[in-house]
């Protein structure tokens, strides 16, 4: 089964506390929580403080996805905020491998996140130190975005790096995730589902989290 990891940027910020507790309630496994600087993508979403609230509003998994520049200034403060898995983007790190060397020695778990324009091949040499891979099926920076079919092939080449070398690394597909692409998404590889409004806008949001987990 997939781990669905629902993004709180679709969630209703006015009631923030009822969408952590809907949450907790469904079979999502990860919160995941996107933090924009507005100046890496066009957008600015939230940062430590509200980690740091919904944080103590759940006990599941904070899969916190930085698309900031310079990353390593606020590594610490997330940790401090409560993220379990801390993803920066190869594109806004000049020493990916310091950075992901942080993110380890501050005790969470390290992601690198790839934008829709950038190969797989650029995580060949780090690969083996990392924990998760979040590839990009939109532009970040906003919702509600459609899928980019694309991705399905950077799917199949980083399942197959990993597997040839047997490694445990999660692969994390974000953006424009449905329950109609969602399978096809699966069978290419990636195990770890990022829905924001797919979840949040759903009549139920409790059924389509239910949907998406007995997906294989």
């Amino acid at each position: 089964m997939p781990i669905i990891a629902p993004s709180l940027l679709a969630a209703n910020f006015l009631h923030l506390s009822n969408e952590c507790e809907m949450l907790n309630k469904s079979e999502a496994d990860w919160f995941h929580l996107d933090v924009m600087d507005g100046r890496f993508v066009p957008n600015i979403s939230f940062g430590p403080m509200i980690i740091e609230f919904i944080r103590k509003a759940t006990t599941k998994t904070c899969d916190v996805h930085l698309m900031i520049e310079e990353p390593e200034k606020y590594a610490e403060e997330f940790k401090k905020a409560g993220a379990d898995i801390l993803t920066v983007h190869i594109e806004a790190c000049r020493h990916l491998h310091r950075n992901i060397q942080q993110i380890k020695s501050l005790g969470m778990k390290a992601g690198v996140a790839l934008n829709p324009h950038t190969p797989v091949d650029s995580l060949a040499d780090i690969l083996h130190e990392i924990d998760l891979v979040c590839l990009m099926s939109v532009n970040p920076g906003f919702g509600g975005q459609k899928f980019i079919p694309f991705t399905l092939e950077k799917i199949k080449q980083l399942r197959k790096m990993i597997d040839d070398r047997g490694l445990n690394v999660h692969i994390e597909i974000d953006g424009g995730v449905t329950l109609e692409n969602a399978q096809s998404i699966l069978d290419a590889g990636a195990d770890v589902l990022v829905a924001g409004s797919t979840v949040f806008k759903a009549t139920d949001p409790i059924g389509m989290i239910r949907d998406l987990k007995q997906l294989s």
